[in-house]
């Protein structure tokens, strides 16, 4: 994301928010205690009390804006998934609020004006990004704030820069044209942008269209076309910028960073980092105790029927592999017949399979054998939520034969996970329950492990395909 040319947009945003919030708090208070809608039973407090309120309240929801990246442009995603994000900023802001001020005992803030707030900043926040867009697009109609954009390399890198400059229209950027390597292109129009010029054609082309902006996207091959066109734009005054031709190696969370002023590309980077790994660490402590507190009744009375409805231990013991690679015991009930694998070997479980017992076919299919698993979570081998991990002896296959499989190591293994919702579980196939796996690493968050969490309780139990 250029964030400097989309400087007024980012700072109008802010700047119309912190005042929705304000207003909001403001009009709460006077909805409540001025027109009464609700009896009032005790004196109108100052209203001093409440304006010096809003230090902690636009801190709040100013840092929650930022962690939850309200502000953030939605890269072609509808516009209702800008309202759920206000909603979610505002819900969870007012919470944290409601949590200080129980704390506060100087003075008591009235429940009536928090909610009267609380419905007030969600549609003043709603209104204050529609009208930054509108003040935007107005800008941009009469040619305020734009810049032209000339992109060097008509090939896929060059097309999704295209694509991508486009889907931020709040940036400012107006591509008007390719230049490319091949001159039968001259003249096409690839994602409807013509193609100006070859790529010694440069110095004309940025003259006569007036470039603001120079993007070269060449492929990794082109190293001597690069050198070419950079020593031609010493003679222009054209702001470049080089996209590497890196986008296939590409995958979860790759970004770029600075080292002492050197760039350093990620390529794909684990989202569990700083305050994000001590989030899900601390929401896997305090639910997984809370469930294990729960079903413990229900854990030790599987535990009586496993242990005398076949001979052998209760509980089952495998090694997994997990977080970065790392190989761990799973605990799980027993489901199958002691020495299930002597003859066979290791080998997935099958429809009818003939090595579990009467009780364990019945775990499996409802999930209840995977219940002990709330240990290796406490124990901090597993997570709640995450690709389910796999056995080193399947991952030395699968890896070999299955693209990007590794990425799911770059997440801690879960007791349920995205693809196991959308009945990718078991004997599946291994293409979508990979693709799931990647999906939920590009999209972790809290809000999407509590949504998994909760389909899990709908959607987890007796599943078809479970062996």
């Amino acid at each position: 994301m250029l964030k400097k040319h989309g400087q007024l947009f980012f700072s109008s945003l802010l700047l119309f928010d912190s005042f929705a919030i304000a207003f909001s708090w403001l009009a709460a208070y006077y909805v409540r205690f001025h027109w009464q809608f609700v009896p009032l039973y005790h004196p109108i407090p100052p209203l001093s009390l409440y304006a010096w309120a809003l230090i902690p309240i636009l801190a709040v929801f100013l840092i929650n804006i930022r962690l939850m990246a309200l502000h953030q442009p939605l890269r072609g995603r509808p516009g209702s998934s800008q309202a759920v994000a206000i909603i979610k900023v505002a819900s969870v802001s007012v919470l944290m609020l409601t949590a200080i001020s129980f704390f506060y005992r100087g003075e008591s803030f009235s429940r009536v004006v928090t909610a009267y707030f609380w419905v007030f900043v969600i549609v003043g926040m709603l209104l204050s990004h529609k009208l930054v867009g509108a003040l935007m697009a107005f800008l941009r109609k009469r040619g305020l704030q734009m810049q032209r954009v000339l992109v060097v390399g008509a090939g896929e890198l060059g097309q999704r820069v295209v694509k991508s400059l486009r889907l931020h229209p709040e940036i400012g950027f107006s591509v008007e044209g390719y230049l490319t390597g091949h001159p039968e292109k001259i003249g096409s129009r690839p994602g409807d942008v013509p193609v100006l010029g070859l790529y010694q054609d440069v110095n004309r082309v940025v003259r006569e269209q007036s470039i603001d902006q120079l993007f070269i996207a060449l492929p990794l091959k082109s190293h001597d076309r690069l050198e070419q066109v950079l020593s031609r734009l010493s003679e222009e005054t054209v702001a470049v910028k080089v996209v590497p031709d890196l986008l296939r190696y590409m995958n979860v969370h790759s970004g770029v960073d600075e080292l002492d002023g050197l760039p350093i590309v990620n390529l794909a980077e684990t989202p569990l980092y700083g305050w994000n790994r001590v989030i899900k660490r601390g929401s896997d402590i305090v639910f997984g105790a809370f469930a294990l507190l729960l079903l413990a009744p229900v854990m030790g009375l599987i535990a009586l029927i496993v242990r005398f409805e076949s001979p052998g231990p209760v509980f089952f013991r495998q090694e997994r592999v997990g977080l970065d690679g790392r190989v761990f015991d799973i605990i799980k009930f027993r489901s199958m017949r002691v020495g299930a694998e002597d003859e066979t070997g290791p080998v997935w479980a099958k429809k009818g399979d003939p090595r579990r017992t009467r009780v364990g076919a019945f775990l499996r299919r409802s999930g209840l054998d995977e219940l002990p698993q709330l240990l290796n979570v406490l124990k901090g081998d597993m997570s709640l939520v995450g690709p389910r991990p796999e056995r080193p002896v399947f991952i030395e296959e699968f890896k070999k034969s299955i693209p990007h499989y590794m990425l799911r190591m770059k997440m801690k293994a879960g007791l349920t996970g995205w693809a196991q919702v959308n009945g990718w579980r078991g004997n599946t196939s291994l293409k979508e329950r990979i693709a799931c796996d990647i999906y939920y690493i590009q999209h972790w968050s809290l809000w999407f492990d509590l949504k998994i969490l909760l389909l899990t309780l709908f959607r987890g139990a007796f599943h078809r395909h479970a062996h």
